[in-house]
């Protein structure tokens, strides 16, 4: 689970900038708090502000790091510091994530030189709650400085870290982290004591799920299984949108790939036979999919099984009467958008953390409610969290959030991105939140110059 993310110097982040899911003082609502013995983490989160505020950039940074560690400096990142001061350009970029894996707590981070494409430091360090943190590894490539020898025991292993560490001990273009996840297989099988380093990367690769507006959420897999069709009705029943049921219909591949160009689909069925050659690897008994959908909305799931068999499926929809299907295209665009989003009600993952950047695209602000009542409803059993961003005021309600559940972003003269939660704030619990919010009190609300002068002027 996350507990906090920090960046710097990076868009309209200038000076380090926290956004934290650790609870605050607030009592109610309990059943919205992931408590152990030592932590209480948020579910969920909720940032509001004007366009333009950083919200986004948020959403960004931590999609920012995560695609780093995993693949890589990211297509045109030399521009992405803050440019608000010159001097930026000459200034290091901040990036840390702190999460919690298992039973205990660690922060990873790294710090890059943007403008030329430069790693300068990283960290990973096992948290302690009362101080007594240890080094798992840090990396200072501008000096050719590391240490990885601090928290293991093994000495065998940690003369292995070493080796790996001094092959890449002046390297400034790749992470530390990545590299020990690179073909580790029989390494990891080998020393377990090192699973940290393994288990730290998975969950920036895949418990970290981050998702625009303008993309799918979800591959639509869940509907694949025969178990989650009751389910799945009812919960989009409860959303109003005419869906009563859906069927899941056989195309035959051949027709998809006849309409996309001949480079696209030799990459798909590469990416398909790819992840189906890594869950064999790893012994996996599944299915790969992937979502293709077309400009009107229509999708289709290719699928390759463990024998190498590519096949492909729809969905279809239907409204009341069995003998009448519709496909996607025939939806709403509120209705897909609920579709999109349907995986975090359904997903029985544990530890998984979506960002969802502009909640409410498409949908009726009433439907934004619903879904945030209902995530927190079916949260109380999964340690699942939900962090938004969102310019829907009605949920800005005590009936629904804790008050620490609220964010805000503004940017200050300057153009700097500020984050500050509606807890730094001594607002009474009867407070008519959403109306404080729309005028400014709060900030994070457009400020509009005047447009058209005043006559007689």
């Amino acid at each position: 689970m996350l507990i906090r993310f920090n960046v710097g110097n990076f868009l309209s982040f200038n000076s380090v900038e926290e956004f934290s899911m650790i609870s605050g003082k607030v009592r109610s609502k309990m059943n919205h708090i992931y408590s152990d013995s030592k932590l209480k983490l948020l579910k969920f989160a909720a940032l509001f502000g004007a366009n333009a505020s950083g919200k986004s950039n948020l959403v960004s940074a931590i999609d920012f790091a995560r695609e780093t560690v995993v693949l890589g400096l990211p297509d045109m990142h030399t521009m992405k510091y803050f440019k608000g001061y010159e001097a930026n350009k000459n200034e290091k970029s901040y990036f840390e994530f702190e999460v919690k894996i298992g039973s205990s707590y660690y922060a990873y981070g790294f710090e890059l030189l943007l403008s030329d494409s430069s790693i300068k430091s990283e960290w990973l360090i096992e948290l302690d709650p009362i101080g007594n943190d240890r080094v798992i590894f840090t990396r200072d490539v501008e000096s050719g400085q590391y240490s990885v020898d601090n928290y293991f025991k093994d000495k065998k292993l940690i003369s292995k870290l070493n080796l790996y560490a001094e092959d890449v001990r002046e390297d400034d273009t790749i992470l530390f982290l990545k590299i020990m996840n690179q073909n580790k297989d029989n390494f990891y099988n080998e020393n377990k004591e090192a699973a940290i380093l393994k288990e730290m990367f998975r969950w920036i690769e895949i418990n970290l799920d981050v998702n625009y507006p303008d993309r799918p959420i979800s591959d639509y897999s869940y509907f694949m299984t025969d178990d989650n069709i009751n389910e799945i009705s009812r919960v989009i029943s409860a959303f109003g949108t005419g869906i009563t049921k859906f069927r899941v219909v056989d195309v035959a591949p051949e027709s998809i790939f006849a309409d996309l160009p001949r480079k696209l689909a030799q990459d798909i069925i590469s990416k398909l036979e790819k992840s189906s050659a890594e869950k064999k690897k790893k012994d996996e008994d599944s299915v790969s999919r992937i979502l293709i959908r077309s400009s009107n909305k229509d999708f289709m799931i290719l699928e390759i099984d463990n024998e190498g068999e590519i096949s492909s499926k729809t969905i279809k929809f239907n409204h009341g009467n069995d003998n009448v299907l519709f496909s996607l295209s025939e939806e709403s665009d509120g209705t897909v958008r609920i579709l999109d989003l349907l995986e975090i009600l359904l997903d029985r993952k544990k530890d998984k953390t979506y960002i969802i950047d502009e909640i409410d695209r498409c949908l009726h602000p009433q439907l934004t409610y619903k879904f945030v009542e209902t995530f927190l409803e079916l949260a109380e059993s999964r340690n699942i969290q939900l962090i938004v961003t969102s310019h829907e005021s009605r949920l800005l309600d005590f009936d629904l959030l804790r008050r620490d559940e609220i964010w805000f972003v503004e940017k200050n003269t300057n153009g700097e991105t500020r984050l500050y939660s509606l807890e730094e704030y001594n607002s009474r619990f009867d407070q008519k939140i959403d109306k404080a919010y729309l005028e400014g009190r709060y900030g994070g609300v457009p400020l509009f110059n005047t447009i058209f002068p005043i006559k007689g002027d």
